[in-house]
């Protein structure tokens, strides 16, 4: 089968610099898909005339925001179904270089069953909290994959190979908000998917808006790490296998 690829991009009250992030993309000349997350009527009036300028967007709602996680999962759905091979996902925000995408589908290009990540590289715009909290993060992940192949799990900057993906949304639960980044790439791992990481710089936008919520999203993101060790422990043989193949 041919490789078509396209983008994914979740929105929730992301009004501001979304055109301006679509405008660059097209220039890519791949197809759109642009999730509007039940954000408000602000929102919802600037992504309709998105779609309307833009004729590689498809815009896609959800009457109910439902998270992060879900509004990609909802992407990837309907990419999966337009008979894409890879969804490149964008976070609407601002915070990714689009000047890496060619190298994010290069990559994937040399590695058609791999899901591709962006592992960022930050400047001072990154807050602290959210600096030294991905370390965190990072441990339970070598934890739960026993591997350091993992660079980084919390980048929405990706290359999603569709047939493994729906191979296992198929035959799991994942997180629905900001969880599901982390979940899905230790997931994917599990089922056998090889990982590649590009160095990709993140900038945290002055008119940003963050939908991070640092008590409630901390609180699902440590749920999600015990129920990913304790599938680690059931995985364990063939874990320990795979580390010294």
């Amino acid at each position: 089968m041919s490789s078509k690829y396209g983008f994914v991009i979740p929105n929730y009250n992301h009004h501001i610099v979304i055109h301006d992030t679509i405008a660059a993309l097209v220039s890519f000349n791949l197809p759109i898909i642009l999730v509007d997350d039940g954000s408000n009527q602000q929102t919802q009036t600037v992504l309709e005339n998105v779609e309307r300028e833009f004729a590689l967007v498809t815009l896609v709602r959800r009457t109910q925001n439902g998270g992060k996680g879900a509004a990609v999962q909802t992407g990837l759905k309907h990419a999966s179904e337009a008979g894409w091979s890879h969804a490149i996902q964008v976070d609407a925000d601002g915070q990714h270089d689009l000047n890496d995408v060619e190298q994010l589908i290069a990559c994937s290009k040399l590695a058609p069953t791999a899901l591709v990540s962006g592992q960022p590289v930050y400047d001072d715009s990154i807050s602290k909290g959210r600096y030294y909290g991905r370390f965190i993060t990072h441990f339970w992940v070598y934890i739960e994959t026993l591997s350091f192949k993992i660079k980084d799990t919390m980048c929405g900057f990706r290359v999603y190979p569709l047939a493994a993906y729906m191979r296992l949304i198929n035959n799991s639960r994942l997180g629905k908000k900001m969880d599901f980044d982390i979940e899905v790439m230790v997931k994917l791992y599990w089922q056998g998917t090889p990982v590649e990481f590009i160095k990709t710089k993140v900038l945290y936008p002055e008119n940003g808006v963050s939908h991070f919520n640092v008590w409630e999203d901390n609180v699902l993101i440590s749920k999600m790490h015990t129920r990913l060790f304790f599938g680690m422990l059931a995985r364990l043989p063939w874990l320990i296998a795979n580390k010294f193949k």
